[in-house]
C-alpha cells in the first residue's frame, strides 16, 4: 500500500502547477476548468472499463456522490467569478481559509473533534498565507461581491474534503473519481454555455495544456489526494493543501520568471511549520 503522505505530496505538486498552466493558456477560467475535468475524465473511462474496476455504489452512496461532483465543479466556478469580481490574491487567501471551516465542519458533525493542536497549526499555517501573499493585499480587502464568493468558495473546498471522506470509506477510489469527474464535467458544460464560454476554435498548444490539466492536475493529482483523504484525516489534508502557494509560486518561478521574494520565502516557511504541527502526535507519558 503507498504511503498516504507521499500520495499528499504527489496530489499537491499536481495541482500546482495547474495555475501556471492558466496562465499559458489564454483561456476563461471557467473554460479550462471544464476541460481539464473533462479529459480527466477521458482519460481514467478506458481504464475502468477495461480492468472493469467500475463499482456501482449502493443507493445510499449516490447522491452524496453526486453531490460531491457538483461541489467540486461549483467550487472552481465560483473561484473562477471571485477571481473576476475582485483579484486572484484575494480569492486565494479567502478561499484557503478552508481549513477553519473543516475544523468547524468537523466539530459539529463528525464524532472525532479538532483538538488545540489542529486550531494552532491552523492559526499558524493562515498566518504564513497572510505573510506570502502581503499585508498589504490582505488589509485592502473589499466585503464586496467578489469577498463573499471567495469565501463561499472555501466552503464548498471544504465541504467536498468532508463529504469524499465519508464516501471514500465505503467504496473504491477510480470509482468515486470517475463518476465525480463526470458529474462535474456535465455540470461545467451547462455553466460554459450558460456564461456563454468559448469551448472551441483554440490553437493547438492550448489543447496540449488542457490535456496536461487533465491528466496531471486533475486525474494524478486528485487521485493522489483522494487516496489521503481516505487513509488520513480529513482536517490535516486540508490544512496541507495550504502549501499548494508556496509550491505554485516555485513552479511560476523556475517556469515563467515570477519573481520569487523573502517574503514569499518567510511566508512559505511559517506555512510549513503550521501545517507541521498539526502531524505532531501526542506524547503518551509511560506508565
Amino acid at each position: 500500500m503507498p504511503n498516504p503522505r507521499i500520495c499528499l505530496l504527489i496530489g499537491l505538486v499536481s495541482i500546482s502547477i495547474f495555475p501556471v498552466l492558466v496562465k499559458w493558456a489564454p483561456v476563461s477560467g471557467i473554460t479550462s476548468a471544464f476541460y481539464r475535468m473533462f479529459f480527466g475524465f477521458v482519460f481514467i473511462l478506458p481504464y475502468v472499463l477495461i480492468t472493469k474496476k467500475l463499482t456501482w455504489p449502493d443507493s445510499k452512496q449516490w447522491l452524496p456522490i453526486i453531490a460531491c461532483g457538483l461541489i467540486f465543479a461549483t467550487d472552481i466556478a465560483v473561484w473562477n467569478l471571485s477571481i473576476h469580481y475582485s483579484n486572484a490574491t484575494q480569492a486565494t487567501l479567502l478561499t484557503n481559509l478552508a481549513p477553519v471551516w473543516v475544523g468547524i465542519g468537523t466539530f459539529f458533525f463528525l464524532p472525532e473533534k479538532p483538538g488545540s493542536r489542529f486550531w494552532i497549526g491552523t492559526l499558524v499555517a493562515l498566518s504564513g498565507m497572510v505573510v506570502l501573499i502581503g499585508f498589504d493585499s490582505f488589509s485592502e480587502m473589499k466585503l464586496d461581491k467578489g469577498f463573499a464568493l471567495a469565501i463561499l468558495s472555501g466552503m464548498l473546498y471544504a465541504t467536498y474534503m468532508l463529504v469524499s471522506k465519508s464516501v471514500l470509506n465505503r467504496i473504491n477510489i477510480v470509482s468515486f473519481m470517475t463518476i465525480n469527474m463526470a458529474v462535474s464535467c456535465l455540470y461545467l458544460f451547462l455553466v460554459c454555455l450558460f456564461f456563454e464560454q468559448p469551448l472551441i476554435g483554440f490553437h493547438p498548444s492550448i489543447w496540449i495544456v488542457f490535456l496536461i490539466q487533465g491528466l496531471i492536475c486533475q486525474l494524478l493529482g486528485w487521485l493522489a489526494i483522494n487516496y489521503a483523504v481516505k487513509k488520513m484525516d480529513a482536517k490535516s489534508v486540508s490544512l496541507s493543501l495550504l502549501s499548494q502557494a508556496l509550491v505554485t509560486g516555485l513552479f511560476a518561478w523556475a517556469f515563467i520568471g515570477e519573481q520569487v521574494t523573502l517574503q514569499m520565502i518567510v511566508g512559505g516557511v511559517i506555512i510549513l511549520a503550521g501545517i507541521a504541527i498539526t502531524y505532531q502526535k501526542k506524547r503518551v507519558a509511560p506508565r
